[in-house]
């Protein structure tokens, strides 16, 4: 931080002039002129450009170093292919992006650099594609899907469950996943939603081949849990991904 300066002076004749009234006091005065004449940070301000070649990638503006304001890159032809608004260094507001014609695309809300809010998807007249749920950065379980005309998408997959019981034999309880439309783009995970959202983190990956995976739980001895939450994650026609939540109950109270 920078001080004029003339600084010294003002500060001195404060000094002299401040009375005993008791409504001012030399300390505050010398404050007060401090806080007035600082110089912020003299990082660049204005719009820079990054280019490839002859291409121009992305325009940023900067203040003071930081970005502040519309952040926009660019398709090959020129036009416009996304847009951000950043306050402080962070992604803020609806980020946009477009097709190449103009039309929007796709809107994504974020606070404090992370998705969250209804995304919206749309058709290149305008109409909405789809909506989907974020938390925090996370997916939640809302999906609206809507037809080139307007129709709301419905009839989605549910997810089966089938049980091979082998606890006696070998120790062994087999859960069998698959979607109801066989569907072979679909992850499965043990675990929960973590307050509406899915955070796959703290969830467990069950491999799955042609869409179909096995959960063996094995026979423990000890107490556990008397029921296992398992996520289905499938890709839609509209290449969103669908998210579905079972609880299976399970007819022994130690298995893992």
């Amino acid at each position: 931080m920078k001080i004029f300066s003339g600084s010294l002076i003002v500060i001195m004749f404060l000094m002299l002039t401040t009375g005993c009234n008791g409504k001012r006091t030399v300390k505050n005065d010398i404050q007060t002129v401090i806080d007035t004449t600082s110089v912020p940070d003299t990082g660049y301000t204005g719009i820079k450009q990054y280019m490839s070649g002859q291409l121009k990638i992305k325009e940023v503006t900067f203040k003071n170093g930081i970005r502040e304001g519309l952040m926009k890159s660019f398709y090959q032809s020129g036009k416009v292919r996304q847009t951000f608004w950043y306050h402080n260094g962070l992604r803020e507001d609806s980020a946009r992006w477009l097709y190449e014609q103009g039309e929007v695309f796709r809107t994504t809300p974020y606070k404090n650099d992370t998705v969250d809010g209804i995304q919206k998807q749309f058709y290149r007249n305008g109409k909405i594609k789809a909506k989907l749920g974020y938390s925090k950065g996370f997916r939640t379980t809302y999906l609206e899907e809507f037809t080139p005309e307007g129709k709301l998408v419905e009839g989605y997959p549910i997810l089966k469950v089938g049980i091979q019981d082998q606890y006696k034999e070998k120790g062994v309880y087999r859960i069998t996943l698959e979607m109801s439309n066989k569907s072979a783009w679909v992850k499965f995970y043990r675990g929960e939603f973590t307050n509406g959202a899915f955070d796959s983190t703290r969830c467990k990956r069950i491999e799955a081949v042609k869409g179909v995976a096995y959960l063996d739980l094995k026979k423990t001895g000890s107490p556990k849990a008397g029921s296992v939450g398992v996520i289905g994650q499938v890709l839609t026609n509209f290449n969103n991904n669908y998210l579905i939540y079972k609880k299976i109950e399970l007819p022994y109270n130690d298995l893992k």
